[in-house]
């Protein structure tokens, strides 16, 4: 025979309701009291059970601070792009219209200042209205505030899968538990700091967390200016917020504004005046999208990204990649950077006007730095992060090392070939080792078999060799008219290779290392083991003992650059690049930050040496057609150095002044970069073959002209007369071959190609001479 419940205590019947949860009832009012309830003053052993589980469960609850928008700034602290999990901007209850603080009240918790932390009365009402089948929530402000912050942790410790939606998958036990941490809660907090942690942390949209989001999101206005209107219906999308959208529902938002409206017009809250008028405005939004990540950044998004990976790259943010991540992510931190906007605003129209919009993929790059200090200035390339029509699309950062632009997703450029801009470094081992600049070598000569005698202190073995008849070919320069006697100087004005091998051949290689180590250059490229393809080493050296690199083979990053020639504006003061200034977290603490790191690399005489015979190269030697501009509008001092690698698709010039170093690059920036920039058109002008001054050499003009003059550009400081051996330099005196390009230079002054680091280490390729 089958057992039949009692119909009147059948949890199924309406009468069974109400009196099963009466013991939850009745737990609710004597705890607010502060009163024990005996088992015998509540309906129903349940009850019973509940009191008892209820005294067990913890009465503490962390309140971290919710997930927060984390702030680039530029170095004047405009916003650079904002960089978030949950787009959330914490603001303070007196900054927030008192209209959201009335309706929210209102339309969520009537008697939010009169109950302890659970409302009894609320409850009740709530039951006897579900008990006539329209179902009410009693949740007050502060058990919400309790539900969204435990969410909250859990979202932040990955375990999405645990968080509690109201009416969704919360049992008894899920109420009871938020019960008792609301009512700690509000022994532990004002009703003010309760609301206003509630307004900053509750959802209004998948792009909106907090009231100061939903403000700007939805009405591109901040919290304190909200309307009566706008902040009733941010009120009224709490309950739901895809049910209430705005934007998808803006007949069911009225409705539920219009209720949010009523409900504050019988509270008293507001006036029938105001009511009238509230609910005779219509509908209407004016949203501004969310728009995260660098990819959005309001300027220099390949900066943004470098920033960024730095500090997910950091051990200082977080013992893994996760845990740095979701400190970014979540942090609410502001990062306050070295970018210079109105050099950025310089940097970027330059690229653009370079080569923008171009079918061919061709790549343009500005990046500065000041000398003395490394603080990066700007950083810009000719593309856009997100494809857009007609323009060059790209993620990669053009001006970085691989392992800078990604971390370990290896996604950047990695730098390009530097050509004749490495020229300078054998030419200041030359003035190092106490040499004049005006002695002669003989640059007649291209043959430098296996069994040269190079000198060379250092345990790595010299490698390569120039000989045409022991399987590679001669070491060749631009024009045939410069293999003779000139002196170190002249070969550095019109960078020609033969000159630079005779004077690298009278100098120890080791040193010319030492100070190519001492000034940062390092290839752009990881190194990586062989048979497992692991990264060995991400900064690899760039050994000056493989005799390509001495006229610039290997990869090198235009920032690694520009912050080597900053080592000669700075008198020999090498400074390690750096973006970032400060980092603080939420509460305003401070974080760990970069801070210049500089170090003696170069004698300061050497350096002066340097910049005399840099500056004498765009006064008479290979950049001699790009000094003209600088002088017509402001005669101020720049030293600077041309280059071009191989095949003519990598182009460079690299300068400075006392005040601020630039590389400016002009090339092939995709795959293996192995187009030639030869017979392309860029702009709508055709070139037969593009060297560093037809191109960079502009850009790098037109930039300093605007930017420089605002950093410094102090005369630079004479070399000592021992390094210049006496005598005015030696000018150019040789005619230029015809050649089919209108901007060839005068003087003919050209230099040979950088070589490729091929298997004999010499020049990697028969193509012909390069340019500079």
């Amino acid at each position: 025979m089958v057992t039949r419940k009692n119909p009147i205590f059948d949890t199924a019947t309406t009468l069974g309701k109400i009196l099963g949860f009466l013991g939850v009832s009745a737990i609710c009012g004597v705890l607010v009291a502060g009163l024990l309830v005996p088992a015998a003053a509540v309906s129903g052993s349940a009850a019973s059970g509940s009191i008892q589980f209820f005294d067990t469960l913890p009465a503490e609850l962390q309140v971290d601070p919710p997930s927060q928008n984390t702030t680039i700034l530029a170095k004047d602290g405009s916003p650079i792009a904002s960089i978030y999990a949950e787009n959330r901007t914490k603001v303070p209850l007196d900054q927030m219209s008192p209209f959201i603080k009335d309706a929210v009240i209102a339309i969520e918790d009537s008697r939010f200042y009169e109950h302890g932390g659970i409302d009894t009365t609320g409850i009740m009402r709530a039951l006897v209205s579900t008990a006539r089948g329209n179902k009410q929530g009693a949740s007050t402000i502060t058990q919400q505030y309790v539900n969204n912050v435990i969410n909250e942790s859990l979202v932040a410790s990955g375990k999405e899968e645990d968080v509690k939606l109201n009416g969704l998958n919360k049992g008894v036990g899920d109420k009871l538990r938020e019960m008792k941490l609301a009512i700690a809660l509000e022994k532990k907090f004002s009703k003010e700091q309760i609301l206003e942690g509630y307004l900053n942390i509750v959802f209004f949209n998948r792009d909106a967390y907090g009231i100061e989001a939903a403000s700007k999101f939805f009405f591109s206005t901040s919290a304190k200016d909200l309307t009566l209107p706008q902040a009733a219906l941010l009120a009224g999308l709490v309950n739901s917020p895809s049910a209430f959208d705005p934007i998808s529902n803006p007949d069911n938002s009225k409705k539920r504004r219009d209720l949010v409206l009523a409900a504050m017009v019988n509270q008293g809250k507001i006036t029938q005046a105001e009511y009238d008028e509230a609910v005779a405005t219509p509908v209407t939004t004016k949203v501004t999208p969310a728009r995260q990540g660098c990819a959005y950044a309001t300027m220099a998004p390949y900066f943004c990204d470098y920033v960024l990976h730095l500090l997910l790259n950091n051990p200082a943010y977080g013992e893994t990649s996760d845990d740095r991540e979701k400190r970014i992510m979540r942090g609410g931190l502001t990062i306050q950077t070295t970018l210079d906007p109105t050099a950025q605003a310089v940097a970027q129209q330059q690229v653009d006007g370079t080569a923008g919009a171009n079918p061919d993929k061709w790549g343009a790059s500005i990046v500065s730095v000041q000398p003395g200090t490394g603080q990066i200035v700007s950083m810009a390339q000719n593309t856009v992060w997100l494809p857009q029509e007609g323009k060059f699309d790209q993620t990669q950062n053009f001006n970085v090392d691989v392992m800078d632009a990604k971390g370990n997703d290896l996604n950047g450029i990695g730098g390009f070939q530097p050509g004749s801009t490495m020229k300078p470094f054998t030419f200041a081992e030359w003035l190092n080792e106490g040499k004049s600049m005006n002695q002669t070598v003989n640059a007649a000569q291209r043959r430098y078999p296996q069994n040269f005698p190079w000198k060379n202190t250092c345990e790595t073995p010299t490698v390569g060799w120039y000989d045409a008849t022991n399987g590679t070919f001669d070491l060749q320069n631009s024009d045939e008219g410069y293999y003779r006697n000139m002196t170190v100087l002249y070969g550095l004005m019109n960078s020609i290779n033969t000159a630079t091998f005779a004077s690298a051949a009278q100098v120890d290689l080791c040193g010319i290392q030492k100070i190519v180590d001492a000034v940062g250059i390092h290839g752009g490229l990881p190194a990586r083991d062989k048979e497992t393809g692991k990264i060995t080493d991400p900064n690899p050296k760039v050994t000056m003992t493989t005799l390509s690199n001495l006229i610039g083979a290997t990869q090198t990053a235009p920032l690694t650059m520009a912050s080597a020639f900053a080592t000669f504006a700075a008198d020999g003061k090498y400074c390690e690049p750096i973006a970032i200034t400060s980092v603080k977290d939420q509460t305003g603490a401070d974080l760990p930050a970069q801070s210049s790191n500089c170090k003696d690399a170069v004698k300061p005489e050497v350096a002066r040496g340097v910049a005399y015979a840099m500056q004498e190269v765009l006064n008479a030697g290979s950049g001699s057609l790009i000094r003209p501009a600088l002088s017509t509008k402001n005669n101020f001092p720049v030293a600077a150095k041309t280059g071009t690698n191989d095949s003519n698709g990598s182009t460079w010039v690299v300068g400075y002044t006392t005040g601020l170093a630039t590389a400016s690059w002009f090339g092939d920036p995709l795959g293996d970069q192995l187009r030639p920039g030869r017979n392309i058109t860029v702009n709508g002008k055709f070139y037969q073959s593009i060297d560093g001054y037809m191109i960079a050499g502009p850009q790098f003009t037109n930039f300093m002209l605007a930017v420089a003059p605002a950093y410094g550009t102090n005369p630079f400081p004479a070399p000592p007369s021992n390094l210049m051996g006496g005598g005015a330099p030696q000018r150019n005196n040789t005619p230029a071959p015809n050649t089919q390009n209108s901007q060839a230079p005068s003087n003919g002054g050209n230099s040979g190609n950088s070589g490729n680091n091929g298997n004999n280490g010499g020049n990697g390729n028969n193509n012909g001479p390069g340019k500079d």
